[in-house]
């Protein structure tokens, strides 16, 4: 326990008239945020949320260049938000705005990575689908959800209490650059050479048409961590406002197939091909001005990127970093990826990884 961090959170929470509050940490994930669950007298239980700015490297400029964004590290290259207060606060308010279920924002300190949210409970559709539920309901909501958000192109620029957040778009530099994390971490794992220059020449030559088909594509409001552990069931409203947000301050303009790609290929927990083929009908169906064909391509082929992306920097590099839990994730996700590459299309690619990454070498 950091002794200074304690202090300012003390600070933060008596300014907001919440330092009597009794505060229970909860579980985190691989970010460098982490929570509380507040309980003030005599009223509902807020979440006190914690991002430390300095655990970060800096984000993007809006204007900068992609050899400026390579020299600021991989947020600024892959337009992340680093954690942001301000882009959580902006993009909470945008998708209220919507009619959607983000949470309410009850205090904040930009500078200081604090802010103190609405809680909207413990109904992961992780959890309850593990409890029994019915995943097809929750589905069809969290579809629903992207329906309602792509029924328009979202600004440039997100404002709320007196913050502004730029809206950018998840563009070819920052496709290539989470997609070839794969590159740098997968050996280390699995104990395998580097990857030989050539190799790594046809792998960008490979992927290029996929990460600019991304580019060219994006159009909608892409939460980018769009799955069942950052969503929540909240059955007392009514229509895509049944479904809690979480997690969406790293949100750009991306491809509409992007955040369908976290939801029905989700690395976490099986997605049957039937339910991934009747959601994306949904999807589609009421979207009738897509050319379905061409759509599920481009969603096969970034759900490709998302997958290699996945094993590499979030999967790979967490074991190595001694999170173990991540190893059990890797075999759905090599799963995803296989099935996806069986598209004639991704042939290429399929045969790149046969080549280069033997079924030996894959978790």
């Amino acid at each position: 326990m950091n002794p200074e961090r304690e202090a300012a959170k003390g600070r933060f929470l008596a300014e907001h008239g919440l330092a009597q509050a009794r505060r229970e940490p909860l579980a985190g994930d691989a970010s460098t945020r982490s929570y509380a669950r507040l309980y003030p007298a005599g009223a509902k239980p807020l979440i006190l949320m914690d991002q430390p700015p300095v655990l970060e490297t800096p984000i993007c400029p809006p204007a900068a260049s992609d050899s400026e964004r390579m020299a600021l590290g991989y947020n600024a290259a892959a337009r992340l938000a680093a954690g942001s207060i301000a882009a959580f606060v902006t993009t909470a308010d945008y998708l209220r705005d919507h009619g959607l279920s983000a949470p309410r924002i009850v205090a904040f300190d930009v500078e200081a990575g604090l802010a103190v949210l609405e809680d909207l409970g413990d109904g992961l559709f992780a959890t309850l689908i593990a409890d029994g539920q019915p995943e097809g309901p929750l589905y069809q909501a969290a579809v629903d959800v992207q329906i309602q958000l792509h029924d328009q192109r979202p600004p440039d620029l997100l404002q709320a209490q007196g913050l502004t957040w730029p809206l950018l778009t998840y563009d070819t530099l920052a496709l290539k650059v989470a997609t070839n994390t794969f590159l740098e971490w997968w050996p280390q794992f699995a104990d395998i050479a580097p990857f030989s220059r050539d190799a790594v020449a046809e792998w960008d030559a490979l992927w290029a048409p996929v990460w600019v088909r991304g580019e060219a594509g994006a159009s909608v409001f892409c939460h980018r961590d769009y799955h069942a552990q950052n969503l929540l069931w909240l059955p007392e409203r009514k229509g895509a406002a049944r479904v809690g947000l979480l997690d969406f301050q790293d949100a750009l303009r991306a491809h509409p197939a992007w955040d369908l790609t976290h939801l029905l290929q989700d690395a976490r927990r099986d997605v049957s091909p039937e339910l991934e083929a009747a959601m994306l009908g949904r999807y589609l169906d009421a979207r009738p001005s897509l050319d379905r064909d061409a759509f599920l391509a481009d969603y096969r082929a970034l759900a490709s990127s998302n997958a290699a992306r996945i094993l590499g920097r979030v999967f790979a590099r967490q074991a190595l970093l001694g999170r173990a839990q991540y190893k059990a994730f890797m075999p759905r996700t090599w799963r995803y990826l296989e099935r996806n590459l069986t598209d004639p299309a991704l042939r290429g690619l399929r045969g790149w990884f046969d080549t280069y990454v033997p079924a030996g070498a894959r978790a």
